[in-house]
């Protein structure tokens, strides 16, 4: 989750930073309320373009998104600077009878070879994703033709009462923001050919930018 710029900063970030460090064991709960109960199938819904064999996750959080590429045959890896996602996606793969190759750390230095996955994928991250570090190390570890594969936006699109108000409350955790012009320039100037992916599921869409490495990148 990112935070929303029509709030205050501090007050923002002090409340992720509670439920992704010390509070991370309410993360899913506060994603579910907040989407609705749709938090797990918008994270899923990057599938489709994470083909492998080697796929590394960025911010992997409690660890969806890592079991759904277990147990689909890939080889993934996943990232995360938080000491209580790492131990909660460990358990969940763990009680899955998963391999868990999680590593702690930041996405501006990653602790892999070059050349090393054939996807990078990241699912709401927060601003880190667009810095020019973090996007010079995917292309390092993204082997020829890899690709970026993004999920940086969500909508509940229902007019319910319910459905609204949550919309609302999604759109205080900044996942609803525009984000259009800031991903597409900064993947470009990075060296990514960049393609938009509309997905429509039951009162909601999302978007996901496919950002192809530019072959001699």
């Amino acid at each position: 989750m990112r935070p929303a710029s029509n709030l205050p900063t501090r007050f923002l970030r002090f409340f992720f930073y509670l439920i992704y460090q010390p509070l991370a064991w309410s993360y899913d709960f506060v994603a579910w309320v907040v989407s609705l109960g749709q938090w797990k199938a918008w994270i899923l819904s990057t599938l489709p373009w994470l083909t492998g064999p080697r796929i590394l996750e960025l911010g992997h959080g409690t660890g969806h998104l890592q079991l759904a590429l277990h147990q689909k045959g890939s080889l993934c890896f996943g990232l995360d600077q938080s000491r209580q996602m790492g131990i909660l996606a460990y358990r969940r793969l763990g009680d899955a009878g998963s391999p868990g190759n999680l590593s702690r750390g930041v996405a501006q230095h990653l602790p892999f070879p070059a050349a090393s996955f054939d996807q990078v994928v990241s699912t709401f991250p927060s601003e880190y994703i667009v810095q020019d570090e973090t996007l010079s190390e995917i292309q390092r570890v993204l082997r020829p033709n890899g690709r970026l594969v993004v999920l940086p936006a969500a909508w509940i699109r229902s007019q319910r009462p319910l459905d609204r108000l949550a919309a609302w409350l999604f759109r205080m955790t900044g996942q609803a923001e525009s984000w259009g012009a800031l991903f597409n320039d900064k993947f470009h100037v990075a060296g990514f050919l960049v393609e938009e992916e509309r997905i429509s599921l039951p009162g909601s869409e999302l978007v996901v930018l496919i950002a192809a490495k530019v072959p001699d990148c």
